[in-house]
């Protein structure tokens, strides 16, 4: 194939997946619901009780509910994340995905395309939320809002590659949705996202030290530093070696040799 046969295949996979999200608006909503509930109803009532310290990136002590914006907006890219690969199980289920993965392109060209046009569908969402966050009196960095652009784009592809890897290892839909609360809440729960690492290790240096090795907490730190026009290299680092581990991972889940179409196949031969 030519560059311009792949430029086309990599529109097309952003059209499918630009023009699905249009049809789901609830999809959209619900991307919203609940890091606004977080931030309107729990931030609200922490607020008097909780305060960040003077730490990296900031300059001056903030309230609760600023400290945790980074955190609610992560928490979108993790349920958009989910919910793509949700599409990839049901792709499976009704057999559309059989002919994208017949199509002349590669595997990895495939699920790479897909995992871009999830992220880019992501910046829309957060953009919203960010907005409603400053008429609700959340004042950002005016930079902070472009300088967050790289961290959020590395942050969501990591995440949706997550979210295919753990695609991959799903057979049924209606398995799908518990499997997500063994992986969503506990990411997010044990993580930088509500309150700062500092504080959870003088509660509990075992939870301190979960947290630690969450992929989630660098995502999120890496969005709270760009936010403030900072740069972290520790957390983009660790954001980015786990977008390689989750990302080859999900190549060699669905690859047709040894990963998903091989069991699928297996499983059809089993019947």
């Amino acid at each position: 194939m030519t560059g311009a046969g792949w430029f086309r295949c990599f529109i097309g996979i952003c059209w499918r997946e630009g023009l699905r999200f249009i049809q789901q608006r609830s999809r959209f909503i619900s991307a919203l619901v609940r890091p606004l509930i977080w931030l309107f109803v729990f931030a609200a009532g922490f607020r008097s009780v909780l305060g960040v310290s003077i730490v990296p990136p900031y300059e001056t002590y903030i309230l609760y509910d600023e400290y945790i914006i980074p955190g609610l907006i992560a928490m979108i890219q993790l349920f958009n994340g989910m919910q793509s690969s949700l599409s990839m199980v049901y792709d499976r289920e009704v057999g559309s995905m059989r002919v994208l993965l017949t199509s002349p392109v590669p595997r990895w060209f495939l699920l790479v395309s897909k995992l871009i046009a999830g992220t880019l569908l992501s910046l829309p969402q957060i953009y919203v939320f960010l907005l409603i966050a400053w008429l609700y009196g959340i004042e950002l960095p005016p930079i902070g809002y472009i300088t967050v652009i790289p961290a959020l784009i590395l942050s969501g592809l990591m995440l949706g590659a997550l979210g295919l890897l753990l695609s991959s290892m799903i057979r049924q839909l209606e398995n799908f949705a518990g499997v997500m609360n063994f992986v969503i809440f506990p990411m997010f729960f044990a993580s930088s996202a509500l309150y700062p690492l500092w504080k959870v290790e003088e509660a509990s240096p075992l939870l301190h030290d979960i947290c630690a090795y969450n992929p989630f907490t660098y995502a999120v730190e890496s969005i709270r530093f760009m936010l403030y026009v900072k740069f972290d290299p520790f957390s983009a680092g660790m954001v980015a070696a786990f977008l390689l581990v989750f990302l080859g991972g999900a190549i060699a889940a669905y690859d047709p040799a040894k990963g998903l179409i091989a069991r699928v196949r297996t499983g059809g031969a089993g019947a």
